[in-house]
């Protein structure tokens, strides 16, 4: 079976989020269980150069954008065993700054909706049974193809699976733009197509049109069908129900290893003893006690948070209760960027407290891995959470992941229970700042008990969160359409 990835990001070669991780690991999962799976991204001028040396024009198309005619280059990479193609047009994709957000985002994507499916004849042979499509940039694929393509007998049984990432991303624009940019009548506005209130949505291409819809999590794709989460677009979710599958994320167990991971003063295995794996995280704990210039204290657990800065990230929860958690004896670093308030508030608390707070406003990938490999507890109250990866790779390098029962948390973090000793973190139902403090309290409480907390990092290392088993569900997915 041939399967063709459609996103507008992918590791390792431009990543904002999420998406790109995904991009990243699950292509190659599925090559391990004998599927053909490729890749199409655009190609940003973000992307390294020394991947962009690598690539080779292979095909040159036209491709009609409304009244526009532009350039396309199909130009090939073969990476670490996986085909990629990179649709080339510098108007849309040589920019500055940020590869997402200009004035021009209908207008770039629908172009590269359109290229992607002119472009599949020209694929050296290699002709697709299934177009997975991520989140809304890729929304208008599964849309065009049925619309636009279907006359064409070499596009006939190519099936669609659309995936949403994050819902509340919809690529909304004026309702012009159906016109104007992706050149089609306003029959196409309706509640069965692209129309939304009175502008365009792009993501419903790919709802009302694609032949699966997945989400990253179970628990999300419930909590979309209802109107609290699921963004205006609850009804048609749940109208699709029978077509929504939620198969949660997994992670790269090959990258991410504290075994292997360069970025750590002491690697350890987390097949070892429980002993040896605590034993190297409280040396990995002291050596970043050492870098941020804070007390070496054994006696007292290391708190992580690692995210942007957004609301959706339960910050309000954090600010909402943070002279509280000042006051537990534990020490909080808090890694990221992002709302101005949120960064101004931590950085006061470090001011305030630097014995006890570290503030590290900025991005950085090593950072992130050493704080997860020295941290005791990792915090992530989400308000909501599609999948998540932190609380995964909190659990990777034996971090006890503290979150809010939503979503992908929900489904990747059991409550610790102290009768029966099951459970990988602690968590909490409602979204409320008392309710979690009360539970990073408790998670507190529970470290100083060494033999339970020690039993607690054992289960968490026990479950697998590779991509083995979510490949696994895509692969039958893709079989059954």
């Amino acid at each position: 079976m041939n399967v063709l990835h459609v996103a507008s990001e992918g590791a390792p070669f431009i990543k904002t989020g999420g998406l790109a991780d995904v991009i990243g690991a699950l292509p190659h999962e599925l090559a391990r269980q004998d599927l053909d799976v490729r890749v199409i991204l655009p190609k940003y001028s973000k992307i390294p150069e020394h991947y962009r040396n690598r690539m080779v024009l292979h095909y040159v198309l036209t491709v009609s954008v409304g009244w526009r005619n532009q350039y396309c280059g199909i130009e090939v990479l073969r990476d670490n065993g996986i085909t990629y193609y990179f649709l080339d047009n510098e108007y849309y994709f040589k920019r500055d700054g940020a590869i997402y957000g200009h004035l021009d985002e209908a207008e770039r994507f629908a172009f590269f909706a359109r290229a992607v499916l002119m472009a599949l004849p020209h694929l050296d042979g290699f002709r697709p049974d299934v177009l997975h499509c991520h989140d809304w940039q890729a929304g208008l694929v599964p849309f065009l193809l049925k619309v636009d393509f279907q006359h064409d007998p070499f596009y006939h049984g190519i099936k669609t699976v659309y995936t949403i990432h994050n819902l509340l991303y919809q690529g909304v624009f004026p309702r012009s733009v159906l016109g104007d940019v992706i050149g089609l009548g306003d029959d196409h506005l309706g509640e069965d197509g692209l129309g939304y209130y009175d502008s365009l949505n792009y993501m419903k291409g790919g709802l009302n049109y694609a032949d699966k819809i997945t989400t990253v999590s179970q628990t999300y794709a419930q909590e979309i069908q209802t109107e609290y989460y699921g963004a205006t677009l609850d009804g048609l979710l749940r109208k699709r129900s029978h077509d929504l599958v939620g198969i949660v994320n997994g992670i790269d167990y090959n990258s991410y290893n504290p075994e292997t991971d360069e970025s750590l003063p002491v690697n350890y295995s987390m097949s070892g003893t429980i002993q040896d794996v605590l034993r190297a995280k409280e040396q990995n704990k002291v050596r970043l006690q050492e870098e941020l210039g804070l007390p070496i204290r054994e006696d007292a657990p290391m708190i992580a948070v690692i995210s942007r800065f957004v609301e959706q990230k339960g910050f309000d929860l954090i600010l909402g209760v943070l002279p509280e958690l000042l006051g537990i004896d534990a020490q909080l670093i808090i890694l990221g960027t992002g709302d101005a308030h949120y960064e101004q508030a931590f950085r006061e608390a470090a001011w305030y407290t630097p014995y006890r707070v570290s503030a590290q406003i900025k991005f950085d990938e090593g950072f992130a891995r050493r704080l997860y490999a020295a941290s005791d507890l990792f915090l992530m109250p989400s308000k909501f959470e599609p999948c998540g990866l932190s609380q995964l790779l909190s659990l990777r390098y034996g971090s006890v992941p503290i979150v809010r029962e939503t979503g992908g948390l929900a489904d990747t973090v059991q409550s610790y229970n102290e009768e029966t000793g099951e459970g990988n973190g602690f968590s909490f139902t409602n979204y409320n700042a008392h309710d979690m403090l009360f539970t990073v309290q408790r998670a507190v409480s529970l470290w100083h008990d060494r033999d339970r907390f020690a039993h607690l990092v054992e289960n968490g290392r026990r479950r697998d969160f590779s991509w083995t088993e979510s490949a696994k569900q895509y692969r039958h997915l893709y079989l059954h359409l």
